[in-house]
């Protein structure tokens, strides 16, 4: 009757042995390390890197404990871990005079920080401990205004620039345009040229509403930036700007960096354990931009070039590789002429490319300069800290015009990501201000991981001696089972990676509440069929059966409220609306089917069971 398939019990074996492996490295601590992370846009941390520092600390007469590579978006990070801190500042000397002699100018940046003492085969399989919060470690946090009018005056300058090369290239003849906040008004002489332009921004400009006034010699057409196209310019300015930060915080050397919108306008910048405030708004407001140059490839460049000597006229740069370019002084297009770049694929060769939309102006400068240098390289240079690197340099094989520009040749998808990427995130969309900074020291962390370890541990304590006196051996199963609800939870807090902050520790002393809510319905159920005169083995399956509807329809609508926080909240809200959702449904895992498998295996294959250990069943009548 209270029997359990073999198949259920491998199943919650194989659940707990997860959490087990998932949830352990939590406790293995940290160690001193040492962080190597791309200090420049163009450059980034491969593998190959890990075999050059483990060479240059060799020589050093340095040895590190662990080195591990760990794969981001824009390249990579190496940690490498050794047993004190007096090793890990002559390693971050050793490698700083290596890798980045020059402050200034350093294509890495070396830092301090923690690394796991996780071993490694827990890492190659992804059990790695979760992070910790700003409130938890210590840090900094910015709270940056992004400046969307700005941003869109700027859009809307673009337009106004595209608009009158657009109506130079149709021949429309017109008395000037200007613009008033979002409006762009033109002037003409004669209503048929008026018509023409009203038809030009029917077709090419569908963001704008036309209207039209005046008499006689006096006409005007002006066209107003729609609502949709107002809040997606801002949004798109809001996004590439935390893309850019996104960026520019891996500079810092911080592992797990916070960059997330608040509110329309807002960034919020945590960045955990860093103390140099002054360097950190240095970084983070640093400008960057793209310009566009001719190569010059001619065999008097290339000689100068060879004898280390630069002509007149010319300026000397490096390439992605290592390889020196001579590039001409005049610049043909800034990254304020890019309006878009997203990877994708060349259409005939079917190999990864970058595909490029330029505004009206952009496109205009690029149409000539691309018939006129058939055959002849192009570099699109990333301008950084004052200095500047090519990103590629491709050769210009046919006149481009319509503002559509494709960068292809030897690059993976992943490179073609990266350089979509750094082409539309070079430079701050839009001027932000930082509104408030906060500087939380490490000791105030420890503190208040203490503090919420403590919270925990007594309020299970709490928990586990009640239901142990309460309900005896059936107190002791819903005791084992929450633990086991825990172990899950941490394990897939970890899995995920997340952030754990304070709202995450109360998310958890709730879980704990919560879930053994429904063990005490369940046991308050068996009670009530032992009452009712049901034997023991058919209480506790009705008591099981009966409960589950109270505890799924409960469950239910808490895990709305948590998806609700989710969906709407933002920062701390959503940190614990995370933990607090999954440990809904941990809870319910443990609660109905660990704690039923513990009285199965207890209680389960006695056939004549006379009564079980759910302390005192109360029965009316019995005094009399």
């Amino acid at each position: 009757m209270n029997r359990y398939p073999l198949w259920k019990y491998l199943l919650i074996a194989f659940a707990l042995l997860f959490g087990l492996l998932y949830s352990v490295p939590n406790f293995f601590g940290q160690s001193p390390a040492v962080q190597v992370s791309s200090g420049k846009a163009t450059v980034k941390v491969e593998p190959a890197l890990l075999d050059r520092t483990t060479q240059l600390l060799g020589d050093a007469g340095l040895k590190a404990d662990a080195a591990v590579f760990e794969a981001t978006q824009t390249g990579g990070t190496l940690r490498l871990r050794f047993h004190d801190t007096d090793t890990q500042l002559k390693a971050k000397d050793a490698l700083q005079k290596a890798l980045a002699p020059d402050v200034d100018n350093a294509d890495y940046v070396i830092a301090l920080n923690l690394a796991t003492d996780t071993p490694l085969w827990m890492q190659s399989i992804r059990a790695m401990p979760m992070y910790l919060g700003l409130d938890l470690r210590g840090g900094v946090h910015f709270l940056m205004q992004v400046d969307t009018a700005a941003a869109l005056g700027k859009k809307l300058d673009a337009l106004q620039s595209d608009l009158r090369l657009q109506l130079r290239d149709k021949n429309i003849r017109h008395a000037g345009i200007s613009r008033a906040g979002n409006v762009v008004s033109i002037a003409f002489n004669a209503d048929d040229q008026r018509q023409r332009a009203r038809d030009l921004l029917a077709d090419n400009f569908r963001d704008f509403t036309v209207t039209q006034s005046g008499e006689g010699s006096d006409l005007k057409l002006s066209a107003t930036l729609g609502d949709k196209a107002l809040i997606a310019a801002k949004d798109a300015a809001v996004k590439q700007n935390m893309t850019t930060l996104h960026n520019r915080v891996n500079e810092l050397g911080v592992s797990e960096p916070v960059v997330q919108q608040q509110g329309a306008d807002r960034i919020v910048v945590e960045l955990p354990g860093v103390q140099d405030v002054a360097q950190a708004k240095k970084i983070l407001g640093r400008t960057a931009t793209l310009e566009v140059r001719m190569v010059d490839d001619s065999p008097e460049a290339t000689q100068a070039l060879a004898a280390g000597s630069v002509p007149f006229g010319l300026e000397r740069y490096v390439e992605r590789g290592g390889r020196a370019l001579l590039l001409r002084k005049d610049v043909v297009l800034t990254g304020d002429n890019l309006q878009d770049a997203q990877a994708g694929f060349d259409s005939q060769k079917q190999v990864p490319a970058v595909h490029l939309a330029l505004d009206g102006k952009g496109s205009a400068i690029f149409r000539t300069v691309t018939r006129d240098s058939i055959g002849k390289r192009m570099a699109i240079v990333l301008i950084e800290k004052g200095r500047g690197e090519v990103i590629t340099a491709p050769v210009i094989q046919s006149e481009i015009s319509g503002g559509r520009v494709q960068i292809s040749g030897s690059m993976t998808t992943q490179e073609s990501a990266e350089l979509a990427l750094l082409l539309r995130s070079g430079s701050l969309a839009a001027p932000m201000e930082i509104v408030e900074e906060r500087t939380i020291g490490p000791s105030l962390g420890a503190d208040n991981i203490a503090k919420g370890f403590h919270s925990v541990l007594w309020g299970f304590v709490a928990i586990a001696v009640f239901m142990a006196i309460y309900y005896a051996a059936f107190g002791v199963f819903s005791v084992v089972a929450l633990v086991c609800n825990l172990m899950l939870l941490v394990a897939l807090l970890s899995l995920m990676q997340a952030t754990l902050t304070l709202p995450g520790i109360a998310a958890i002393a709730l879980t704990l509440g919560m879930a053994i809510d429904a063990n005490v319905l369940i046991n308050e159920r068996i009670r009530e069929e032992l009452r009712a005169g049901l034997a023991p083995q058919q209480a506790i399956k009705a008591g099981y059966e009966h409960a589950w509807a109270t505890i799924l329809d409960s469950n239910v609508t808490t895990l709305i409220a948590g998806v609700a926080l989710l969906v709407f909240g933002s920062g701390p809200i959503r940190g614990f609306a995370v933990v607090h959702c999954l440990g809904i449904l941990t809870s319910m895992f443990s609660a109905i089917l660990v704690s039923r498998a513990l009285v199965n295996l207890v209680y389960g294959r006695q056939r004549k069971l006379q009564k079980v250990a759910i302390g005192t069943v109360w029965k009316s009548g019995a005094s009399a």
